[in-house]
């Protein structure tokens, strides 16, 4: 059994679906691997909504896996998102993640790699 911030978790599996469990959270940290301005995260995920991406990054700062940076030293504002160091403790397994889906599209034969990727 695993307790964090008075949630009780069964296995070790099911805390670390507590961080990046639902649809979107992996696959926004994955891209947050390099630090991105909003604007870009949003281009580089065209199928998510705004409000989605919006909700997601929210939580996944309040989780500590991500850091929010707003500048305001010029208009327009410029808003970055970065992985904290607890948050790139999670890129292995991202990789192994994005790695695993893309071996197991090629064995179906069902892979289609869109252009720069």
């Amino acid at each position: 059994m695993y307790c964090i911030d008075d949630k009780e978790y069964p296995c070790s599996t099911s805390l670390t679906m507590r961080y990046i469990g639902g649809k979107w959270k992996a696959v926004i940290l994955i891209h947050l691997i390099e630090k991105k301005r909003y604007n870009e995260l949003r281009k580089e995920l065209p199928m998510v909504t705004e409000r989605t991406i919006s909700l997601q990054l929210k939580e996944l700062e309040e989780d500590g896996l991500i850091i929010r940076t707003v500048h305001t030293d010029k208009p327009p504002l410029k808003v970055e998102y970065e992985l904290t160091d607890f948050g790139k403790t999670l890129i292995p397994l991202l990789m192994n993640i994005a790695q695993w889906g893309k071996e197991t599209a090629e064995k179906q034969d069902r892979i289609s790699v869109a252009v720069g990727q």
